[in-house]
Formats: structure tokens, sequence, C-alpha cells
């Protein structure tokens, strides 16, 4: 059997044609990231979209393992001497390495097992005479093995029946059809583990918790297993349980393939052995592969969760270059005050020291009043941690006292600062300031512009995912590093002014190349051109090729350097802009000119009409930022805590996290609500982010609140309760905070801890 070619198996998976991945795979092959090509080779791949390209690149690196795993199978079994033409058939036909592997198993170099000694010692004959004759007693037939060695008879068949074990263990068809059944009815099983109930209060949900292994979700996969890992649950995969001892599906399939379905005695040894065989030695094996298994989704799906809710709030609408007051509360440490400029600059620091023990109100008024009003301050940023509702009740009276046109308070996200804060880049950034200080110009600039400060940030402190300690860190990480890419090529870079960890993440350039440009730009002055960067050291032009389109320049010699228009297509907007016998910049932005324009009249050998199309977008609304406009969430006054919550209050609040099971909802009380799946909608929805993303924001109505455990249940429907709502409580509330966008990191997600809310809320 011939063995598929990779374009073509990754075409059918991706609804693609098996040329269009072709291309796709040349271009990966030879340096093209995924944001290039998914952008300016739309002609070469027939229009592939980032989804498409980065499952292709991800099943590619799988399907190229896989061809070389097979290659090395089959040289090791060819080598023994061992293979044949059926053998060689079914390796070509797999799909999977789990399904390799197992061909591989009879002829797989291995450790000396019990049934290797049970050969040496002659009792494959002994086996082979109990195949032979079914009707002989295999008790009478052991007695004539016995020898050095071998102590009796029933030695000798115990010997016998590790050679049948072995021989079943080693049976690639029956493991696919145990494995299969056992998906099938396999029950995951967690209970918890006898003295371990008060220290394991947290895993409650799964004290004595049973589901089908196929649609056991991946946060209570997970949950279980954390369980597991901290010694409070033990978790299994009950098979055919009910079943009596022997009579068990899996045990009868491992009989037939002995066809041992007579009455004789051998018959009846043979049966006994192979079920003994499944339970000693084939479901150990089998029920590892599947927990495996189940893992690696569990683990796949919170990487996807993980990954849409980090692009959700990469993509997160900036409030703009505008000067920013950055508050870092605290209490006994004082709140830590930055001002910077519209670009980001740090232009004054400060600690005001309003709470607890020290209690300077009025000098902390005066404080914050004053450096608003010395630095043009438009916007406040307050970060989002312990006494962030204080703090941002401070902030207020202080603008009560203001005159005129006031700054807009807005309490952002601070996850992950402390790790900017205290890590190698920040120090380098800010030598002369404390720590604590850079805490505060991290708040302020990721409100200004979210996506170049959290970029800066290890992906997994950035807390928008579900548990994310507990999956495998490397595919984690590679998937977040993804992540970022698209964002920060989708909304592009201004090359002036970027930072070089946002450099960095420009299709195209390493760390290295990031910093060779900053170096190059502090040396030299702004860059006036993108040609300008092959000028930088080490910068070639297969980098500059998959960077320039990616790269902003405001106001340099080439306006469409301002653009996403690659220099490479230049002349192809020249000969757009001469047919309408015009200044390249009067053109730029004039939708009803470039409209009428027939894009075909400009394709040419080289560019197709996607590109032509790209290009008069990008013409009509040049440098234009994918990104929503700035929106903020409100706050109701006097709901600070808690215990504040009433059932039924109608609340508006920023989504913070998107889980598999529902939504986390900051309502400004220092810990997340839960909108469960269920409850988002007037509708059934199957996942959340149908209907919600990190950043949005949304009203909910209060249903449950459990103060002790710190646990909110909350509903986006619209019926939501609202007969059971005082009147005194209905309508808007009387005064409200601002609240942006860029909200809270649910306090934790891991665990057991809102699994108890989520089932309340099942149908």
């Amino acid at each position: 059997m011939a063995i598929r070619p990779i374009p073509q198996i990754i075409a059918t998976e991706i609804g693609a044609s098996v040329g269009q991945v072709a291309a796709a795979v040349e271009l990966l092959d030879g340096g093209a990231t995924v944001p290039f090509i998914a952008r300016y080779r739309k002609e070469v791949t027939g229009g592939l979209d980032d989804t498409q390209l980065r499952t292709l690149a991800e099943r590619l690196v799988y399907l190229r393992e896989l061809q070389a795993r097979r290659e090395a199978i089959v040289s090791s079994i060819t080598e023994q001497g061992k293979m044949t033409d059926e053998l060689a058939r079914a390796i070509a036909g797999v799909v999977t390495k789990a399904e390799l592997e197992d061909l591989y198993l009879p002829y797989k170099p291995k450790r000396r097992t019990k049934a290797m000694i049970a050969r040496e010692l002659g009792l494959q004959g002994l086996y082979d005479a109990v195949l032979a004759d079914r009707s002989a007693d295999p008790m009478v037939l052991a007695g004539g093995y016995v020898r050095e060695g071998v102590a009796d008879a029933k030695a000798a068949l115990e010997g016998a029946r590790d050679i049948l074990a072995e021989g079943l263990s080693e049976d690639a068809g029956l493991l696919g059809r145990l494995r299969e059944h056992m998906k099938k009815v396999g029950v995951l099983s967690a209970k918890v583990v006898a003295g371990k109930e008060a220290e394991g209060e947290k895993f409650r949900d799964y004290f004595a918790h049973q589901e089908p292994w196929g649609l056991a979700p991946s946060h209570r996969v997970l949950a279980m297993l954390r369980g597991q890992n901290e010694g409070m649950l033990s978790v299994d995969l009950e098979v055919d349980a009910e079943a009596p001892k022997g009579e068990s599906p899996c045990e009868r399939a491992c009989g037939a393939v002995l066809r041992a379905e007579g009455r004789g005695p051998g018959d009846k040894w043979l049966r006994e052995a192979a079920a003994w065989a499944f339970r000693i030695k084939i479901r150990t094996s089998l029920v590892l592969d599947l927990m495996g298994e189940l893992r690696e989704k569990a683990e796949a799906e919170a990487i996807r969760v993980f990954a849409r809710n980090l692009k959700d709030l990469l993509l997160a609408a900036p409030a703009g270059a505008k000067a920013t007051l950055g508050v870092d509360p605290g209490i006994r440490t004082g709140c830590k005050l930055a001002v910077v400029d519209a670009t980001g600059k740090v232009l004054a620091t400060d600690t005001i020291y309003p709470f607890q023990p020290k209690n300077d109100v009025r000098g902390a008024t005066a404080t914050l009043a004053r450096l608003v009003v010395a630095h043009g301050v438009k916007l406040i940023a307050i970060g989002n941690g312990t006494a962030s509702r204080e703090t941002e009740k401070l902030v207020a009276d202080m603008l009560a006292l203001l005159p005129g046109e006031k700054p807009a308070k807005v309490v952002v996200s601070e996850a992950g600062a402390s790790v900017y804060s205290a890590s190698e880049l920040a120090a380098q950034e800010f030598p002369e300031l404390d720590v604590s200080l850079r805490g505060a110009v991290s708040i302020a600039r990721r409100l200004q512009d979210p996506l170049a400060e959290l970029v800066k940030i290890e992906p997994k402190a950035i807390g928008v995912g579900q548990y994310q300690h507990d999956v495998d860190q490397g595919r984690l990480g590679k998937s977040l590093g993804e992540v970022v890419e698209d964002a920060v090529n989708a909304v592009g870079v201004e090359l002036n002014t970027a930072s070089a960890p946002l450099l960095s993440r420009v299709s195209g350039l390493s760390e290295g190349l990031a910093r060779a440009i900053v170096a190059h730009r502090d040396a030299n002055g702004p860059f006036r051109s993108r040609k300008e960067l092959l000028k930088v050291a080490r910068l070639g032009p297969k980098a500059f090729e998959q960077a320039a389109g990616f790269l902003r320049i405001r106001d340099g010699a080439e306006p469409l350097d301002a653009s996403s228009v690659h220099p490479e297509a230049y002349d192809v907007a020249r000969k757009i802009v001469a047919s309408c016998g015009r200044d390249i910049r009067s053109l730029m932005g004039d939708a009803g000119a470039l409209k009428a324009l027939n894009p075909r009249a400009f394709v040419d050998e080289k560019f197709g009409l996607p590109t032509v199309q790209d290009i008069l977008s990008e013409l009509e609304k040049p440098g234009r930022d994918p990104r929503p406009e700035f929106k903020t969430a409100t706050f109701t006054e006097g709901v600070e805590e808690i215990k504040d919550l009433k059932v039924g209050m109608l609340l508006e609040g920023t989504v913070t996290n998107v889980a598999a099971f529902g939504a986390f909802v900051d309502v400004g009380v220092h810990q997340d609500g839960l909108v469960h799946v269920s409850q988002l909608a007037d509708r059934f929805v199957k996942d959340p982010h149908e209907v919600v993303k990190a950043g949005d924001v949304v009203k909910v109505r209060v249903v449950e609140v459990d103060v002790a455990r710190k646990r909110i249940a909350l509903t986006m429907k619209k019926d939501g309760g609202a007969s059971a709502v005082p009147s005194s409580e209905r309508g808007a509330p009387k005064d409200r905070h601002v609240r942006g966008a860029m909200s809270a990191a649910p306090k934790s997600v891991g665990g057991g801890a809102f699994d108890a809310l989520r089932d309340k809320f099942k149908r």
C-alpha cells in the first residue's frame, strides 16, 4: 500500500486543495512566516488564512515526525529479517503514532520478559500443545514440562500463560479494537483518597465522580488530574465494571483471538488465560494510553482556550496616545504613581499613602491633582489589585475637586505587571526606577496600548488561562507565542517608537534583530523609510521581505510606508494612483475615488486580484487599526466587596476570561463571577466564545452569592430572574465609575472552585 503524500492528508483536513497545501509547505520550508504568507502570498496559496496555515504548519511537523518514525521502524524490522508484504502495507497505512507503535510492538527490542524466560525453559511447546489439542487437560500436558527451572505443572502453565499474554499484548489488531471499545464504554472515575477529605476540600465535586471517558470536558479532566497529582483524588478508567469476571467484552475479545469458543478443557484454560492477560497486562497498558490521550486532549483544549483569550486581550481596544497617570494601588507600602506622555515616556513618579497606617488622604489628593494638572493627564489607569476600589474612590474624589474637563479613570488588569517589573527587560528599560514604580508605568502604558505593553510579559503570566500550570508548558509556550505573533502582525508596528520586545514579534525579526533595529534607531535617529532597514546590521533581504509590510513609518519620505502595502507591491500602488491623476497623499483615504476603480485592471503576472484588492482597501483606510473602539464598563457605587452583592442585582462588568464552561466577569468586588455557558444567552450555546470574549463589557444579574467560598453566580439571560428583583434595585445605578475593557484577570480558575456553580446551572 502506498503512503499518502503529506500535502494530500493535510489538504483533506483543512478543506484545501493539494496544490494550495504544497505551495504553503514550500513557503514555510523557505523560511516564510505564517503572518507573511497569510497577508502577502494569497495568490500562491489560493487564499489560505492564518488559521488554516497554523493548522497546516502543526500537522506538517506531526506527519513528518510520523514518516521519520515509520522509516526507522521499517528499517529495524527489515534488518531483523521479519518484514512481510502484509506488515509493510499495514505500516504504510497507519495515520497516527499510536497505531504505528502498536504494529512495532512485537519487533521492538525489549528487556528480558517473563515470556522470554518461559520460552528459554521450553514452555513454548506447552502453549503450542494446548492450542493444538483443546480436548486434552492442560494440567496433564504441563506435567511433561516439569524440569530444572520449572518446579511443577502449575509453574509450567504459568509460563505458558506469560507467552500467551505477551502475544495478545502485541497483537495490533486486537489492541485497536480494545482501545476503541474502551473509548466508547469507559467511565472516568474519581474518588477522594481516604483521610484527605478536609485537605482536599477544593476538589469536593470529585470526591465520588463518574462520567463517560469520551464526554469528559477539558476543565473537569484537568481538575481531576490536578487532584490526583496533589494526592487528594484517585482517578481511574473503569471498563465493563459490572460484567462478571471473564465475561467482559474485552476479555471475550482476547479469547476470540485464540478461537477458544469450545467446551474442551484447553478452550477453558485459554479463555481464563486470555481474561487474565487483559486484566493484568493489557488493561493497564491501554488505560495508561487512554488516560494519556485524555490528558492530551484536555491540555489541547485548555491551550486553545488560553490562546483565544490571550488573542482577545492583546487585541483589546487601545485608549490611545494620551498622557496617562498609572496608579498601582497599595495599602501599607502606599500607592505608586507614574505619569507617561502620549508616547509612553515616563515624565514623573511618586508614592502616596492614603490608607493605613499613614492615612494621608489630603496629601495623596494634592499629589494626584498636581500630577494631573502639571502634565495634562487625560487618562488615569488604576490597577485592579489590593485596595483598587478604595484607590478608585480616592481618584474620583480628587477629580471632583478639579475644574473644567476631567481625565477619564479606568481600572485595568495588573496581571503580570509584577512579573514585568522584576524582569531584566524592565531593569534595562528603567534602571533608575524602583521595581514597584515600574509596575505603575506598565499599568499606564497597557491602558494606552495593551498590545505594545503586554508583549513584554511572559504570556503565561497574563492570567487568562484555564489550568495553565497543569498543561505541557512547551506546547503552551509555542501556542501563545504564535498568538502574540499573529496579534502583533495583524495590528502592525510603528517602527520609530516600538520597543525591542514588540519588534521581536514582527514577522521575520528575531530578538537579536529587534535589538539591532533599536540600536540603529538610537544611534542614527528615526527611520525615514522602510528601505533604511537594510542598513541595520545583520538584517538581510529575507528578513526585510518578511518584516517590511508589518512595520509602519508615519510622516516619512514614502507615504506608502505608513500603510500595510508591502514594498514589493509599491509599483502596483503607484499605477493605481497614476490612473486617478492624483497625488498619493491626497488619494489615500478617498474611498469614493478608490471604489470607482476596477481592481482587475491592475492585475499582472506577479500580483493577482487578492493583492490588488488588499492594496485598494489599504489606500482607502491607510494604516487602519483592526482593533475595536475603546469602551469602558461601569461599576455600581457601593458595590465594592462580595458581601455587597445581593441576588437580583443588575450590574455591568468586564469579561476577564472565557472557559469551556462559561465566562468570568469582573463586577468590581475583587472576585470574578461565573456566567455558566447555560446562562450566557436565551438560546442554546455550545461554545461560550460564540457569545463573549475577553474584554467585552456585559450586563449581568446576580443569581447566587457564597461569601464564605467566594463564589458568585451570574446570568446574562434577559429574564434572569427579573421578577425577583426588588423595585428599588431596578434600573440604572445612581452613581457609576468607569472601568476599562482591560479588566481584571480571574483570581482563580484552577481546581474545582467553580464547578459547583457550574453544575447548579446544568440543564
